[in-house]
């Protein structure tokens, strides 16, 4: 039987440094390769283009005590998301025939913000610092974010096949609220459908 890792107490802190922009790319690259490869692969165009357009003002980040970024979790408000970019950042890194097939699918992925609800954009931990207590860190720093800021809510969409990241989310309060069927879009995303989960801060979150 493995000896279970040991235990992060890792510092938490809003936004990430302008020379952690690469490393944060690479984790989120990591973390999601297998939903956006079709979208955005070759790897290293990907890399590029998520590090182009990553924003620190809607990320909190997680540090070991020698400041070595181990996970960052995004949300999105009306003024952006974590990964943001348009058309035109595209075409700086796949050229104008690569950005016109790839901007109107990569739209289909965005999800509207709600009133008094901070919707999440993403969480991801560098892997070897998973299961060590860096994405509890991390949601319960979201969650605090939520309640500063005035949200009643914070609402996140996790895919059928990821059931380690659910289970966390079911531990941290989250609560089920429905599924999503992708239909056709399950042959360029790699998975079936996710499923909606909802933490409320006034009944029974940000209190307990």
């Amino acid at each position: 039987m493995k000896d279970r890792p040991e235990p992060l107490s890792p510092q938490i802190a809003i936004g990430f440094a302008p020379e952690e922009r690469q490393t944060a790319a690479l984790l989120f690259w990591s973390a999601f390769r297998g939903k956006l490869w079709r979208l955005l692969a070759p790897e290293a165009r990907a890399v590029a283009f998520i590090a182009d357009v990553l924003s620190p003002d809607h990320a909190i980040s997680a540090r070991a005590s020698d400041g070595t970024l181990l996970g960052l979790a995004g949300f999105k408000t009306g003024r952006g998301g974590l990964v943001g970019g348009g058309l035109r950042d595209l075409a700086r890194v796949y050229g104008w025939p690569g950005a016109l097939w790839r901007e109107p699918l990569l739209a289909l992925l965005e999800r509207r913000v709600e009133p008094g609800v901070l919707l999440m954009d993403g969480i991801f931990v560098a892997e070897e610092a998973r299961g060590r207590g860096v994405g509890t860190a991390l949601l319960s720093a979201v969650k605090s974010h939520a309640v500063a800021v005035g949200a009643d809510a914070v609402r996140l969409d996790v895919v059928d096949s990821n059931q380690r990241a659910k289970a966390l989310y079911l531990r941290e309060g989250f609560v089920p609220t429905g599924n999503e069927d992708l239909g056709v879009m399950r042959h360029v995303l790699g998975f079936r459908r996710s499923t909606r989960m909802i933490w409320h801060s006034r009944a029974g979150g940000a209190g307990r």
